[in-house]
């Protein structure tokens, strides 16, 4: 439970996501001037960076005394430590850190990396409420970096905490993947899933199979522009991102989704021709065919190919939104993308339907495949499809293999399928779309997004435990919890940032902080202040009524 003591004001309404445990003290400390010491020269940098961000001049280490505190400039000292007594009393969290503020200066202690950098951007978010806190106009002040005496123990209740990102349907480039994981980082989060393959476009080199950029790369809705990460450039982005403790997870969209596939090799087609090149937006139209003596060798090019390239543990195959394939083939494919990308060393991930679930959109099911559509996508009411035959008592076996991941989006579907799922050891990140799609619109006035799930404003991405979604799902299959947004109407950096922000943030509190210490009314004054720091740095935002800005 936070703890927050009288007089800690400013710094309550600053910390975002809300910590286990803060203690205010007494005194301030002048950060307008600051020298970092860190245990390797990389942390010591990136902490340095979040502090400049903020106001702080970084300068040397001739500037502090000789007793650690402010040197004769005033410098204070920013010490970051490993020690594995940090964070809340009793945690075993490898990301738990304490961050103490007194009036000689900050430590921030932790038993790993990810909680130094989690600890310093603490700091750097108490560094912005001296400049932004709620009492001004939330325009940066021209007095002293004050921070109040403070010490922050804190842990998140889940491990995987991230953003599921569309760079297909519009192509955003590696500075805006830099930017996007930065901001994915300043709110503790540490997942960023790249959408990199689809109907309109392919976006990831693939050695091994060349044509997939050559001839489908430049594609995207409405005949923008395109573009793909060269393998040298994938390895510089997550060279990037782990440096901030970030994974990126890619994924690669199958047995569905695949129209750029077919139309790079036609050979992926009963046909042998290659299909056209598309930019719409439709769903569940395009795929592959299991019986084709070329699809295995394609699938296993691929995802080999990314699995070596890739430096995290998890690569995603998709599996979603298949509307027009049979049941059996859909769970084979399943089973086969599971064993390839195991078999290449990496731990699958897939969204929910490959626990053998239908797709909730009977409609959409019956537009594209017609009145049989029921028994080929599932059954007609959205329940579980039935794959490769029948479990005892007649329920559908279970697909995915233990550790395998499962993206849950569509909150429609019947929950059967999941459990049967978590029994046989698969886990859970939680994304659904009508909290977490940050492409949803806010309102029915909105400019931009869609709102097929439903409008999603910043309460809603708030007010949601993650661990009730899919009645009797135990909380230990729970992986954790995951924002997306889709590109079908953002095309540039200000439409994605103004559809993240403020919601991405109130996903984060989702999945870092535990539901008894969530509160919307301390959330949307940290929001506030929070706001002033996305007004200095140029970030676009959506100014929601909802919060008092």
């Amino acid at each position: 439970m936070t703890t927050v003591s009288s007089g800690a004001a400013v710094v309550a309404d600053a910390i975002i996501p809300v910590p286990v445990e803060l203690v205010a003290g007494e005194g301030v400390l002048d950060l307008r001037s600051v020298t970092v010491h860190a245990p390797d020269a990389a942390t010591e940098r990136l902490a340095g960076e979040l502090l400049t961000s903020a106001g702080a001049a970084v300068v040397a280490d001739g500037a502090v005394g000789a007793d650690g505190g402010p040197g004769a400039d005033g410098a204070a000292a920013v010490t970051l430590t490993v020690d594995p007594a940090a964070g809340p009393a009793g945690s075993q969290n490898p990301e738990r850190y304490t961050l103490a503020v007194t009036a000689e200066g900050v430590s921030v202690a932790a038993p790993e990396r990810s909680g130094l950098l989690h600890g310093v951007r603490t700091l750097r978010q108490l560094v912005n409420a001296g400049r932004f806190g709620a009492d001004g106009d939330g325009s940066a002040t021209d007095g002293p970096l004050e921070v109040r005496a403070v010490v922050v123990r804190d842990e998140p209740r889940y491990g995987w905490r991230g953003l599921s990102f569309d760079v297909v349907r519009h192509w955003f480039g590696p500075a805006d993947l830099r930017a996007v994981v930065d901001l994915v980082g300043s709110y503790k989060m540490n997942r960023l899933h790249l959408h990199l393959s689809d109907d309109q476009g392919w976006r990831l080199e693939i050695p091994s199979r060349p044509a997939l950029t050559e001839k489908s790369s430049q594609g995207a809705v409405s005949g923008a522009t395109g573009g793909f990460l060269t393998a040298d450039e994938y390895r510089e982005l997550q060279e990037y991102a782990a440096e901030r403790e970030i994974v990126i997870v890619p994924e690669i969209d199958v047995p569905g989704h695949v129209n750029a596939a077919t139309h790079a090799y036609g050979e992926l087609t009963p046909s042998g021709e290659a299909t056209e090149a598309y930019d719409g937006i439709e769903v569940g139209f395009s795929k592959l065919h299991f019986d084709l003596p070329t699809t295995e060798p394609f699938l296993r090019d691929v995802f080999t190919d990314v699995a070596r390239m890739t430096l995290g543990p998890w690569v995603h195959f998709g599996g979603d939104e298949v509307l027009v394939m049979q049941p059996e083939e859909f769970g084979r494919f399943v089973v086969l993308c599971q064993q390839i990308i195991a078999g290449a060393g990496k731990i699958p991930v897939a969204w929910q339907e490959a626990a053998g679930s239908a797709h909730g959109d009977q409609a959409a099911v019956a537009a594209l495949a017609g009145s049989d559509a029921g028994s080929e996508a599932g059954s007609a009411d959205g329940g579980p499809a039935a794959h490769d035959g029948e479990a005892p008592g007649g329920e559908a076996p279970a697909l995915v293999e233990p550790g395998t991941v499962l993206q849950y989006w569509d909150t429609r579907p019947d929950p059967a399928p999941f459990l049967r799922a978590a029994q046989a050891g698969a886990k859970f990140v939680m994304s659904p779309a009508d909290r977490a799609y940050l492409d949803m619109k806010y309102t029915p006035e909105h400019p931009l997004g869609q709102q097929w799930a439903a409008f999603v404003e910043l309460h809603d991405s708030y007010d949601w435990d993650p661990a009730t979604l899919v009645e009797g799902l135990p909380e230990s299959a729970i992986e954790g919890v995951s924002a997306a947004v889709w590109t079908e109407t953002l095309l540039n950096r200000d439409h994605l940032f103004s559809m993240l922000l403020p919601r991405l943030a109130a996903v984060a509190e989702a999945a870092w902080s535990q539901p008894g210490v969530k509160d919307w009314e301390s959330f949307r004054a940290r929001i506030a202040v929070e706001a002033g720091a996305w007004r200095r740095d140029g970030a676009s935002y959506h100014p929601t009524p909802q919060i008092d800005w």
